[in-house]
């Protein structure tokens, strides 16, 4: 079974999130939306799309979204099948989080590295 398949996206905290999200649009042509963020579409070598995204957001430091883990940033991996995997880890004393969330974005859960960094394993809807 593969286990990771590429990457869903990445997410960054920021001292001054608007002022960072504004640069990165200015600068560096990144279409950051209202929320914080963007999804680039993936294409193939000719530039058609080939069903799937990465998403990329910048968000408040103050945010908890990465906890346990105090680090400013959290990876989001694709993967073919969650729960499968998540056992896996499991099974290899990995300090997997033991919340799982299902809904029509997917499936996601999250596993802490040997650093201490959250790291979000994400399984897409069909289609995906």
């Amino acid at each position: 079974m593969k286990r990771v398949t590429g990457i869903g996206g990445i997410f960054f905290k920021a001292k001054d999130a608007a002022t960072l999200q504004a640069w990165y649009k200015r600068h560096l042509g990144i279409d950051v939306q209202a929320w914080g963020g963007t999804a680039f579409s993936w294409t193939d070598s000719e530039g058609k799309p080939t069903g799937g995204t990465t998403v990329w957001s910048v968000g408040s430091e103050e945010g908890d979204q990465f906890a346990p883990s105090n680090a400013s940033f959290m990876i989001n991996y694709r993967v073919e099948d969650l729960h499968a995997l998540v056992k896996m880890l499991k099974q290899e004393d990995c300090n997997v989080l033991d919340k799982i969330d299902e809904s029509e974005y997917g499936k996601f859960a999250w596993v802490i590295d040997p650093e201490g960094n959250k790291v979000e394993l994400w399984q897409p809807p069909a289609g995906q």
